[in-house]
């Protein structure tokens, strides 16, 4: 019988203290995506003081949520919620643990 836990992991911290690194690092052991939950990086058009990652980290493993969202069509917390519940289970089909 194959086991069907599924895994969040989530990767928290103030800025500056490495949580990109850490993530792809996570995502890459496990061969899954990130899922990113940051309030500011998902707009497309905010590009300064988002820390958003660089086109080499997110070459690095899938993510999901950055740069994904017009400022112009704001997202709330409960449409996020909701987008980001669809993306997991859309993960999960293929995995069974996500970042």
């Amino acid at each position: 019988m194959l086991d069907q836990t599924t895994y969040v992991i989530a990767i928290v911290g103030p800025t500056a203290v490495g949580k990109t690194r850490a993530a792809i690092d996570v995502a890459q052991k496990l061969n899954t995506a990130i899922i990113s939950a940051d309030s500011r990086q998902c707009y497309r058009e905010m590009n300064i003081g988002v820390a958003r990652p660089s086109p080499e980290e997110l070459e690095a493993a899938p993510h999901h949520f950055i740069a994904s969202h017009s400022i112009h069509q704001p997202l709330t917390a409960a449409a996020f919620e909701l987008e980001a519940l669809a993306k997991a289970a859309e993960i999960f089909k293929q995995k069974n643990t996500w970042c």
